[in-house]
């Protein structure tokens, strides 16, 4: 019998996000963003070894920093060049619910030229997050467009 390469209910590709404090930082994404807790592996000391949270229709895996090993976190390397795109029905109660209970604005929420409405955020962690409402499907070609008219200089300039 053979197994499938992606386990059931798991996407292609699955963030892994490695945090000093993965215990906190799980109560926060529960609270912040609705995620819920799948399962919890403990490590050595009281830390999390391997955690798993379902975010709408993903899975998003979270393990305390350990020393020894390759992986840091946000706050250990001093920032992040990830940044986590979280789509949710109602981006502005979302957004402003993460950052009522703890995440920083990065940039507000506004409607972009791409169909979506966003903003971006800091979790606690380190982590950066892009919290998006789609509203409106904009093609490729419609996008670029837009683009190479936003880069072209003012005539009045």
């Amino acid at each position: 019998m053979s197994v499938p390469a992606q386990p059931a209910g798991y996407h292609t590709v699955t963030p892994y996000l490695m945090i000093r404090g993965a215990a906190e930082a799980i109560a926060f994404y529960k609270e912040a963003f609705g995620a819920v807790e799948v399962v919890r592996i403990p490590g050595p000391g009281g830390s999390i070894g391997h955690a798993e949270l379902k975010m709408g229709d993903s899975i998003v895996m979270i393990a305390d920093e350990h020393p020894g090993m390759v992986h840091a976190g946000p706050q250990t390397l001093g920032g992040t060049s990830v940044s986590m795109l979280l789509y949710d029905p109602d981006v502005d109660t979302r957004f402003a619910h993460a950052t009522a209970v703890g995440a920083t604005v990065l940039r507000p929420v506004e409607d972009q030229f791409y169909g979506d409405r966003t903003g971006t955020l800091r979790d606690p962690f380190g982590h950066e997050w892009t919290i998006a409402t789609h509203q409106k499907d904009v093609s490729h070609e419609e996008m670029r467009r837009i683009v190479a008219a936003m880069a072209k200089p003012d005539a009045g300039a």
